[in-house]
Parts: C-alpha cells; structure tokens; sequence
C-alpha cells in the first residue's frame, strides 16, 4: 500500500503546474491560456495578463509553430456591432500597469492553424516586447470559458 501511495504522489510531482507564470525584465506573464476550439477553425486566441513593474514597454509581436500566423488584436464597438482589429503599432504596457489580454478585449489571434490544439495541450509562444525582448512561455489550452485561478493568479 505504501508503494502504491509514493508512485501516486511522485505522478503528481510530475504533472505541470495549473498556474504559470513567466518573466521578462520588469515583466511579468502570467498563465498564457487559449480556448479549445472546434478541429474545423482555422483561428484560435490566446488570452493573458502581464503586469510591468517598471518603464512603459510595448508588446510588438508574437509567433508559435501552432499556426502560420500571430497577430495582436482588440475587439472593438463599431456603431453598436463588435468587430475584430488587428493592433497597428503595438499593445502598451504602461509603467507600473497591468494589461490584461481577455475575451471580448485585447488578444493574440492565431491564423492558418494546421490542426486545432485540445483541451489539455501546450504549445509554446513567443513574445516579442520593444524593451524587455523575446520570451517564450507555454500556452495552456483550456475547455469552456476563462480559467478560474485561486487569489494571486
């Protein structure tokens, strides 16, 4: 019985963390996440939250090898209809801010998707800051609505 109970808890060491966070300079990401989509959907978003502790900074561009194409986008009311944009010029981090990448706001659009991630799956993503530079993180992909996360996450 005591065999059986140390394999269960080394599996469970073993298992990636729920929450993830990550850091780039005076940047902090934390838990990148993307809805799990239809296998037919040739788009996917992926959703965020970084908080600068330091000088304004600017999210430029992101890339995956999960689809052709990244783009940072924003939802946007257009005389009563929403409409998805493409962000020219960047997503401003302010100093000392927070932004928060969400459904039905700010998110990164992925395009051209070879095959639809599943609940359950990671891939990886790489950021591209003005200031802070490259950094990758690994991008959880989630079933239903946005992730619930205990308090400070």
């Amino acid at each position: 019985m005591k065999k059986l109970a140390l394999a269960a808890f080394a599996g469970l060491l073993s298992l990636p963390a729920l929450a993830h966070d990550y850091s780039a300079g005076a940047l902090k990401i934390d838990h990148p996440w993307s809805r799990a989509m239809p296998a037919s959907s040739p788009t996917a978003a992926v959703f965020m939250t970084i908080s600068n502790s330091g000088g304004a900074d600017r999210l430029l561009a992101a890339s995956t090898p999960q689809a052709a194409r990244a783009e940072l986008h924003q939802h946007l009311n257009d005389n009563g209809v929403m409409r998805m944009r493409e962000v020219s010029g960047g997503i401003v981090l302010p100093a000392a801010g927070q932004v928060k990448l969400a459904p039905g706001g700010l998110h990164l659009m992925l395009l051209q998707i070879p095959k639809q991630a599943v609940s359950g799956d990671r891939f990886p993503l790489q950021l591209q800051f003005e200031k802070a530079g490259k950094v990758t993180v690994e991008v959880t992909v989630e079933s239903g609505m946005a992730p619930v996360h205990p308090a400070g996450h």
